[in-house]
């Protein structure tokens, strides 16, 4: 067995034992409290901003609310056996083949749609976009300028695997292309780079990531259900609840129904978070909103406090001592 095999293994058994650690946690927890409100959550910045903000403002208005962090499988297991009761991560359909069995089951539920128009896909200087390079059909017409390059992220992500198989198996003519890994950071940095010598390159691009706020970049279309998914890489985020959550807790189930983030706010959040590295990012969420408080306003509508007062008026209260 090779070492860097080993090493992975190791890793997954670590991860596993840590993830079934947490979730032992998430069983103690107290399933008596009638206002007691367990969000699961993965270690995704996107995840972990929509989570933290859920549960200050849940906090502020009369709940007990915690966040167990774990893995995605583990997340599953926890909705599906009572242990959790919300997660706002649900990518799909990058998740199916994890989420779908548990909807088929009946144990956790869909629920609803906090985030549309979420994006994972191939994306290229809008100079390049604009002189013709739009879709995955014309990379190749442009090899020449393209010095025959993909830039991905870190070795094994899966935008990566789809862009080796794309080049190991020719789709859209791609056979003769190398793909660059790098770091997320790395990646960035040397598309900025590109972009203020009018260089092309083709890259990893999503969405919501603070790439598309400093980034003057557009998305490809042309993506396929054996590449980055059908409708152009376009991804849907659900929240999910277990199975009876919104009968036992009907007034945190009107709030979940309110409670949408769309792409330009993450962007938006997330772009604060990069330009201030020892910001936390619930810190960077309360700010963004503390600008924005229509959005809360409409996460508040009808909601009451735990004690049955309208929510709204208490939380503009707290968050202005945060």
């Amino acid at each position: 067995m090779s070492r860097n095999r080993k090493l992975t293994i190791l890793f997954l058994s670590i991860t596993i034992i840590f993830s079934s650690l947490a979730l032992t946690s998430c069983k103690k927890e107290s399933k008596s409290s009638k206002n007691l409100i367990r969000f699961a959550s993965v270690s995704w910045t996107g995840v972990t901003i929509k989570t933290e903000l859920a549960i200050e403002i849940l906090k502020s208005i009369g709940y007990e609310a915690t966040n167990t962090m774990v893995s995605v499988p583990i997340v599953y297991q926890a909705l599906d056996s009572n242990d959790a009761d919300i997660f706002l991560g649900n990518w799909m359909p990058s998740m199916e083949t994890i989420a779908n069995k548990y909807f088929e089951k009946g144990n956790v539920i869909k629920y609803m749609v906090n985030m549309p128009g979420a994006k994972y896909t191939l994306a290229v200087p809008s100079y390049a976009y604009n002189a013709g390079l739009r879709d995955f059909s014309d990379i190749e017409k442009f090899a020449d300028k393209l010095e025959y390059k993909i830039y991905g992220i870190e070795e094994g992500n899966d935008g990566n695997l789809i862009i080796e198989n794309m080049i190991k198996n020719n789709m859209f003519n791609l056979g003769k292309f190398k793909l660059i890994p790098s770091s997320e950071t790395g990646m960035l940095a040397e598309m900025q780079s590109f972009m203020r010598t009018g260089k092309w390159g083709v890259f990893l691009g999503w969405s919501p990531h603070s790439m598309n706020e400093i980034l003057d970049m557009k998305y490809l279309s042309g993506s396929k259900a054996d590449t980055f998914g059908e409708n152009d890489g376009t991804a849907t985020i659900y929240t999910n609840i277990r199975k009876g959550f919104d009968k036992e807790h009907p007034n945190v189930a009107l709030f979940l129904k309110n409670l949408k983030f769309p792409v330009p706010m993450m962007n938006q959040i997330m772009t604060i978070l990069h330009k201030n590295k020892d910001m936390k990012p619930k810190e960077a969420g309360i700010l963004w909103l503390k600008k924005n408080p229509g959005t809360y306003r409409e996460w508040l509508k009808d909601v009451k406090t735990y004690d049955g007062k309208p929510a709204l008026p208490v939380f503009e209260e707290h968050i202005k001592t945060i």
